[in-house]
């Protein structure tokens, strides 16, 4: 079996021109590390709040560098620069809004402001997609929530078995699979 790949983008005029620190991108990649006991490698990009960057990056980790999941921060507020989910849309064969809807609920737990954010998913190919929101404590609480579908999810759309650390995060199979 092929090694497994994980993609992660961080939309930011501001990060991916170095004017500060991209640390959602770092959060992000440290999350999945300590969920997964699969071996798999992080493709990384950093890039600027451009739906038409955003739509060729998600296609090259899909399509060229065969990242079974993408994990995007940044772009889904309703700011007029933000258009990750707009991007995703674009690119993808099928949206799953049950993630978007999951984080949502789990981050109005925590500010009032979770109903601004346009959280959102999606499949392209053998590929799932994942928006989430810029802040490094939000990443983890909404990659929490939904973490628990997403093997399963690969599992569905052909994509390689990604084994957990269930000391970290509980995945759901059916008994089935």
């Amino acid at each position: 079996m092929s090694e497994i790949k994980i993609g992660v983008i961080t939309a930011s005029d501001r990060a991916s021109s170095g004017i500060y620190e991209d640390i959602s991108g770092v959060a992000i990649q440290d999350t999945i590390t300590a969920y997964l006991t699969s071996a798999f490698e992080i493709v990384y990009r950093c890039i600027p709040d451009e739906q038409e960057m955003l739509e060729t990056t998600m296609k090259e980790l899909c399509d060229v560098e065969q990242c079974c999941l993408v994990v995007t921060t940044g772009g889904t507020g309703p700011a007029p620069r933000d258009v990750t989910p707009e991007a995703t849309e674009a690119v993808c064969d099928k949206m799953l809004p049950g993630f978007g809807e999951l984080m949502r609920q789990v981050s109005l737990h925590y500010v009032p402001t979770a109903i601004l954010s346009r959280q959102s998913a999606g499949i392209r190919g053998k590929s799932l997609i994942i928006n989430l929101p810029g802040k490094p404590k939000s990443i983890r609480e909404c990659l929490d929530a939904v973490f628990p579908a997403v093997p399963y999810c690969i599992d569905l759309i052909e994509g390689p078995y990604l084994e957990c650390n269930t000391e970290v995060i509980k995945v759901f199979r059916p008994k089935s699979s």
